[in-house]
């Protein structure tokens, strides 16, 4: 059975202006149905069939948006934040009134961060019977060591009689600001730091380079984002299907 909706709604949901306004646009004739004038903000179509001009400009109608956000750092991973500035605040809001952010990154960690109105994808990607690999790219105060490398690899206790699943660490630099990366497939608050600060070291620095095999578009500066491409969807939609994918419960820096 197809589904429909009403007209004021569709145009809404494609950013072209509040369902008020485009209710006031209908009803001046604005707005063509199949070529035909319609003036009923409350006439159900077909959003797969039907053809929807607005100002003789044929309307595309995306049910669902996904967005690669390069997060900076000092802006939170929310929708609304009374006394910060959100990662939402980044995404101009004419897109879509039903965006959000897939879990979480701290406020202070920069990197990947999925943006979408997908509830069910979020809900897979977010769900705690699975786990997804999350890459970060850190700086530590100290030198890391191949000791620090052997407790991280096979499990740490980070609190909360909470002992890490084994993570994989890659010592780019070990110095006294060492650079790391590390790749971590469950997501326990503030996971990152609380690993290193179980081996007496400090993350300075954070930032999460891929998540689920997506890397982060090395072409996105700080703050900007773009859509994910047909096959990075199709990808992410095959994690939450594929018995073996691991998916995470939260974000782990």
């Amino acid at each position: 059975m197809a589904v429909q909706i009403r007209l004021d709604k569709f145009l809404a949901d494609t950013g072209i202006g509040t369902r008020s306004d485009l209710k006031i646009a209908i009803r001046k004739g604005r707005v063509k149905v199949n070529g035909e004038v319609c003036k009923k903000p409350e006439m159900k179509i077909n959003k797969d069939t039907d053809k929807i001009s607005f100002d003789d400009s044929f309307v595309d109608y995306q049910e669902y948006l996904y967005f690669m956000l390069h997060k900076p750092a000092g802006v939170v991973s929310a929708t609304i934040d009374n006394a910060s500035e959100t990662v939402m605040d980044l995404i101009p809001s004419k897109l879509r009134k039903d965006l959000f952010p897939v879990g979480r990154l701290d406020k202070d960690t920069e990197g990947f961060l999925l943006i979408t109105n997908d509830g069910a994808l979020a809900h897979q990607l977010l769900s705690p019977k699975r786990h997804v690999d999350k890459v970060y790219y850190a700086k530590v105060e100290g030198n890391v060591t191949e000791e620090d490398k052997k407790q991280l690899e096979e499990g740490v206790n980070i609190g909360e009689d909470y002992t890490t699943l084994p993570a994989k660490l890659t010592i780019l630099k070990s110095d006294e600001i060492s650079e790391i990366e590390l790749t971590i497939r469950e997501g326990k608050f503030h996971q990152v730091k609380r690993m290193f600060e179980a081996i007496g070291k400090e993350v300075i620095y954070l930032k999460r380079v891929s998540m689920g095999g997506l890397s982060l578009d090395p072409d996105l500066e700080i703050g900007e984002y773009r859509s994910l491409t047909e096959d990075e969807i199709s990808y992410l939609k095959g994690l939450t299907t594929s018995n073996s994918a691991i998916v995470q419960e939260s974000d782990g820096e």
